[in-house]
């Protein structure tokens, strides 16, 4: 048995009843740096940190007397441990007990854990930035997407409504010349047709990049009219029922929102076959909820990689951004919903302070 101990790659310290030090393996001086020598009849406290001291004569107490231990190996629970220089550092730790006639010899094999710690720490890093960077990119992009649909409506819808103004002078200057052949009037009006279409071409680009009256009038007209736009479009009926001026949505929110019922309905076209679409947000006082549902197919195994959808998770990222949740009820010929939850205090418009 003391051959196994002192081979053991995970450090083994038994006490008794007093928790003095009677066995310290190899490594445990390792882990320590500690010398047997010097640990052997020693009190274990010395490498408990002090603030960990207390709790831990009482687990070893009520363990004695129940055989009951949450300290197991594998649990993930992280305990901390005290070399001999007064570092911290943390351990898994699991706690056995053997009554051998003469009193109760309580064993602890422990592992420093100091490098898995570190690398879960970095790893949290990792994500938290990655998600900053996720929230930044969707700020840069949704700032971006609206310099180029003011640009597209203000300047360049301009110039074209300024060019269609020019052929219809030069129309009427024809007629009005009698010597002017018809031929020339024709094109010039299939010029002003053409120049028509191009600009509700240009709204409508201009629109999908990001409505104006999402800015200019607010989250709830922008949402009527994407639904409008995209019965006339597609056919699919939209039935809306929206509190009316439940919250006053900040511009994050908003865009945010926007973009998720903008994603919805565009998975509905690609995956849906459905005829009606159902869009509901409402408030509860603490929540603001947002359900979009359909009366399509429905899908199943959604988690599955080949079902894998990035509409999906786009909206699960947009959402994560205000601190919100993403659920998604569907079966197959059952139909597909997606329900967004946040905060109240997410979303509102903060007042203005004088």
């Amino acid at each position: 048995m003391m051959g196994i101990i002192r081979s053991s790659m995970e450090a083994i310290i038994t006490i008794d009843e007093n928790q003095c030090i009677v066995i310290f393996n190899p490594m445990a001086e390792q882990v320590f740096d500690c010398s047997a020598m010097d640990a052997i009849g020693a009190s274990l406290s010395r490498f408990i940190p002090e603030r960990f001291r207390a709790d831990h004569a009482c687990h070893v107490r009520q363990f004695g007397v129940t055989g009951v231990s949450d300290r197991q190996m594998g649990k993930l629970r992280v305990l901390f441990g005290l070399r001999a220089n007064g570092e911290e550092f943390p351990i898994e730790a699991s706690i056995s007990q053997i009554d051998d006639g003469t009193g109760k010899l309580y064993t602890v094999m422990l592992r420093d854990v100091t490098e898995r710690v570190k690398a879960d720490n970095a790893l949290r890093r990792s994500r938290e930035e990655l998600r900053d960077l996720s929230a930044n990119l969707q700020i840069v992009r949704e700032e971006e997407k609206t310099r180029i649909a003011r640009e597209l409506h203000d300047d360049l819808g301009q110039q074209l409504s300024a060019l269609k103004m020019d052929l219809s002078s030069v129309e009427q200057l024809i007629q009005a010349d009698s010597s002017a052949g018809g031929e020339v009037i024709r094109q010039l009006r299939g010029m002003r047709s053409l120049v028509d279409k191009t600009v509700a071409s240009l709204r409508r680009i201009a629109a999908d990049q990001r409505p104006v009256m999402l800015d200019d009038l607010g989250l709830i007209p922008a949402i009527e009219w994407l639904a409008n736009d995209f019965t006339s479009r597609y056919g699919i009926n939209v039935e809306r029922y929206i509190e009316p001026a439940a919250i006053e949505f900040n511009r994050t929110a908003a865009t945010t929102i926007f973009r998720i019922v903008q994603e919805a309905l565009t998975n509905v076209v690609r995956h849906a076959e459905a005829s009606r679409v159902t869009l509901t947000i409402r408030s509860d006082g603490e929540h603001c909820i947002l359900r979009i549902s359909d009366d399509g197919h429905g899908a199943a195994k959604l988690d599955a990689p080949q079902r894998r959808s990035f509409g999906l998770l786009g909206m699960r990222e947009r959402a994560r951004i205000l601190g919100g949740s993403i659920s998604i009820d569907t079966e197959p010929g059952q139909g597909f919903a997606v329900t967004v939850t946040f905060s109240v205090k997410a979303v509102q418009q903060e007042e203005a302070h004088p």
